[in-house]
């Protein structure tokens, strides 16, 4: 283990922000200004500026968002023993 239990949060944040944000940045540059020219420095500036609001967010609202979620799913029905 790299880290201690109790930064478990902020890891999850850190790497969930950073996946979403890479991946996000790059389609809606890519997709909004075309590959030609300096894609990767627009695309580190979109990284740069989202990348700290996203982080946040996650932080913030994913233990939230992962009790809601955990409501909306039903629950399997306990398996009982049949009796021959």
């Amino acid at each position: 283990m790299i880290f201690p239990a109790r930064y478990a949060r902020y890891v999850f944040s850190t790497i969930m922000s950073a996946y979403m944000v890479t991946i996000m940045t790059c389609v809606i540059t890519l997709v909004n200004t075309g590959y030609e020219g300096n894609f990767f420095a627009r695309w580190f500036h979109a990284f740069y500026i989202a990348w700290p609001i996203a982080f946040v967010l996650i932080l913030i609202g994913a233990p939230r968002l992962q009790s809601f979620a955990a409501r909306l799913i039903k629950k399997p029905a306990p398996v009982t023993a049949e009796k021959e």
